[in-house]
């Protein structure tokens, strides 16, 4: 009886084993073994342009430009937005922003104090490579109707970095025998980005005398406001215009590929037209550093 059941036993091992459908063991040759290398993810190039308007404006101008860089030149080209002039240039300076759509005035600070490099400016709408800007006040404030009468007043500027919106302003006041000391109060538009905007709306509500923007800069409220009751006391002199540069340090040949990607933009070419003027461009040309040096002197002529 015992020697059955052993065999009961070990027939039943038997079948168990049988059932069993794991795959057999299979020998690994090591020395067959293939090195994977990781992928190599291109590098993001972050394109700003300095926040005279709001993001939003900033937004719709260039993003076509954005994406026509990017195709054009292979590279990973993205925009960022910075909160305001002051954070752009030390953004730039930091290497936060590898290429600056930005201000004659921001630009000559970042080349001086910290080696940013301009390589292209514009040309404005206008036809010319120059911009100037806008003295405005209400047209229903009877005790400002010319310059003279800024004096004792209280003025909001776009921005102390700004160059339409503040420099070429104050210059324009020096020139005149009015100084800085004059006014009973200058202030400096609030928040980040919309700032010419809000210069504008603030002297439109009367909660400033004198305002300064940049020339193009009302007609961005046209539907917003009545434009008619903004008179405009004064416009100053033209100053280079707004212009790109890399930050330091930034791969020449990286440079090279967007400089050249910028020249070819042509207004004779419909898809290129487009692309210009929703950027609120004329044409884009090559610029140098001496070709600031107005911009330069008048930022030592008035004391910034």
């Amino acid at each position: 009886m015992r020697r059955i059941l052993s065999l009961l036993c070990f027939a039943l091992v038997l079948v168990f084993l049988g059932c069993d459908d794991r795959p057999a063991p299979l020998k690994v040759d090591l020395s067959l073994r293939e090195e994977i290398s990781p992928e190599v993810r291109q590098p993001v190039i972050t394109y700003a342009y300095l926040p005279q308007f709001s993001h939003t404006v900033s937004f719709e101008r260039h993003q076509a430009l954005i994406r026509y860089l990017a195709a054009t030149t292979g590279l990973d080209i993205r925009q960022v937005f910075t909160e305001n002039f002051h954070d752009h240039i030390q953004m730039l300076a930091h290497g936060k922003i590898d290429i600056s759509y930005a201000n004659p005035f921001v630009h000559a600070l970042a080349t001086e104090r910290h080696g940013a490099r301009v390589f292209a400016k514009i040309i404005e709408l206008t036809g010319e490579a120059a911009f100037g800007g806008l003295i405005i006040s209400r047209r229903d404030n009877d005790e400002i109707t010319t310059l003279a009468d800024c004096r004792g007043k209280r003025w909001i500027a776009v921005d102390q970095f700004s160059a339409g919106g503040y420099l070429f302003g104050l210059g324009h006041f020096i020139d005149h025998g009015i100084t800085p000391a004059d006014f009973a109060e200058i202030a400096f538009a609030p928040g980040p980005g919309g700032k010419q905007e809000s210069v504008i709306l603030g002297v439109y509500f009367g909660h400033y005398d004198v305002g300064t923007v940049r020339e193009g800069a009302l007609e961005l409220l046209a539907d917003k406001i009545d434009l008619s009751r903004i008179r405009v006391l004064a416009r100053t002199p033209r100053y280079p215009g707004w212009s790109y540069a890399a930050r330091p340090g930034l791969d020449d040949e990286v440079v090279e590929r967007i400089r050249q990607a910028l020249l070819a933009l042509d207004r004779e070419d419909p898809e290129d037209r487009l692309i210009l003027e929703q950027a609120a461009m004329g044409r884009i040309i090559a610029a140098s550093p001496a070709d600031f040096l107005p911009v330069r002197d008048l930022v030592r002529r008035t004391g910034l």
